[in-house]
């Protein structure tokens, strides 16, 4: 099937200029680079267009699945935490893992699972809410409200924490916590209390 441009009368005739005119006439060279350079534009636009359809490589219905696995992942962490559950912690971190807590220190995976085992840091409540979960490709990104219950080596430490954990989903295509942080959610006129740590 011919297209539009080889159609047109004008790709016949010469290139020259018109005298008094500053108008060239296309060549049939020239015509086929526009066309060319008309394509192109025309698949650019439409891949550009056809991002937000895409976005993130998921369909909706695996968005809903990955979801739900990383749910139960929270879940999961929520209860090796409760129960002090080193092996289930231990599957949970990938192995660059880094927490900034909410005292502000850095805690290495390592670090995070002797204190698990030690029981150094004990809760008694950990309940979750306002979960929030955004995809970017392989990566997910957890927010939620914790209010604890629980104490360190310095005391009692309760009230409610703000955190945020990324997962990212590895060459297996499992998903792995590589960073925790939280942050003490603090009410007007309330002073700084012992942290979590």
């Amino acid at each position: 099937m011919r297209n539009l441009f080889d159609q047109h009368p004008v790709a016949v005739l010469p290139c020259t200029r018109m005298p008094g005119s500053s108008i060239d006439l296309l060549s049939p060279i020239r015509l086929r680079r526009l066309h060319s350079r008309w394509a192109m534009a025309t698949a650019l636009a439409l891949a550009v267009g056809a991002v937000p359809l895409f976005a993130g490589g998921l369909s909706l219905a695996q968005k809903h699945e990955t979801r739900h696995e990383i749910d139960q992942l929270e879940d999961e962490w929520r209860t090796a935490t409760l129960s002090g559950d080193a092996k289930t912690m231990d599957s949970l971190l990938a192995d660059d893992y880094m927490a900034i807590t909410a005292a502000g220190t850095l805690q290495s995976r390592d670090e995070t699972l002797a204190n698990l085992r030690s029981g150094r840091l004990h809760f008694t409540t950990l309940t979750i809410t306002d979960r929030k979960v955004r995809f970017y490709g392989t990566t997910a990104v957890v927010t939620s409200l914790a209010t604890i219950q629980a104490t360190n080596p310095d005391g009692p430490v309760t009230g409610d924490y703000r955190y945020t954990h990324v997962y990212v989903r590895d060459a297996h295509g499992v998903w792995k916590i590589v960073s925790f942080e939280a942050s003490h959610v603090r009410k007007p006129g309330q002073h700084k209390r012992n942290e979590f740590h």
